[in-house]
């Protein structure tokens, strides 16, 4: 039994482990309401694809139970990476009950694709080096008191949230709630990487304004920070830098000098602050 990752929508954008996994499989289980067609086409003469669009978990244990039963490989198809927003965990405790080995196989989710699509990098040094993915609270899906998008954006950290869309308002007020000033540059992605796809940049101020111009309600994602400002120089990452040592390179004396000096001007600024 292994689950795949399909990624986040073209069909070429699927790790060589799992299209290999796919087309070997005996029995392929995907949702054609969010993999794209072209992830599944390669499935092997003879092998049985299921659609799981309309199917509820305990429709899908019939055929865990019959390849637990025969030996037969299943390729269990999701989009996206299964870790996120997968429901995987509960299939995984199914297969433990069953008896059945299973494996995961990482698949590329929205926000990187999104990240990509707009040549965004999501950590910028002294800009943003810490990145949240969540939801917004209040849906039909409880979430844990703590986490709360206002709260999560007191960090001002890059942030990327699923499933919130339909509650663009709500979403745009608890951003702005949680800190974020007015200005602070958005990326809304509509079905990324598929051939209908939209990507738009706007001010955090105008995220709702823009998402319901142009009736986003689903399958979209909303990235949000200052790391995503086009254009944005930030600080010059260590790791190239001349000055910087590591074990597989020495530092240019005069340039460890000129890094050591302005790391040394950076932490006095904040002190003077």
């Amino acid at each position: 039994m292994v689950f795949v990752g399909a990624g986040p929508g073209a069909d070429d954008l699927i790790t060589v482990r799992g299209a290999r996994v796919i087309a070997e499989a005996d029995i392929v289980i995907w949702a054609s309401s969010l993999v794209h067609p072209g992830i599944v086409a390669n499935a092997k003469p003879g092998a049985l694809v299921v659609d799981s669009a309309g199917e509820a978990l305990e429709d899908t244990e019939a055929h865990y139970r019959r390849a637990a039963e025969e030996g037969l490989l299943v390729a269990r198809v999701h989009t996206g990476d299964p870790s996120i927003y997968g429901a995987t965990g509960e299939q995984y405790e199914l297969c433990r009950q069953i008896g059945i080995e299973f494996e995961t196989i990482p698949g590329i989710s929205a926000y990187s694709a999104t990240a990509a699509r707009t040549n965004s990098e999501i950590t910028i040094p002294e800009v943003c080096q810490s990145f949240i993915l969540t939801r917004l609270e209040g849906g039909r899906t409880p979430m844990p008191p703590k986490e709360t998008v206002a709260g999560f954006a007191q960090h001002g950290a890059t942030m990327a949230l699923y499933l919130s869309a339909a509650r663009n308002k709500q979403l745009q007020a608890a951003l702005l709630e949680g800190g974020y000033v007015p200005e602070t540059p958005c990326i809304v992605g509509y079905r990324v990487t598929w051939p209908d796809e939209m990507i738009m940049r706007c001010e955090l101020k105008d995220l709702s304004a823009t998402m319901r111009e142009h009736k986003l309600w689903k399958h979209t994602i909303v990235m949000v920070g200052p790391a995503l400002a086009e254009g944005h120089s930030g600080t010059r990452s260590h790791l190239y830098h001349p000055g910087f040592r590591h074990e597989y390179r020495a530092a240019d004396p005069q340039a460890q000098s000129e890094l050591r000096a302005h790391g040394a001007g950076a932490v006095h600024a904040k002190e003077e602050k």
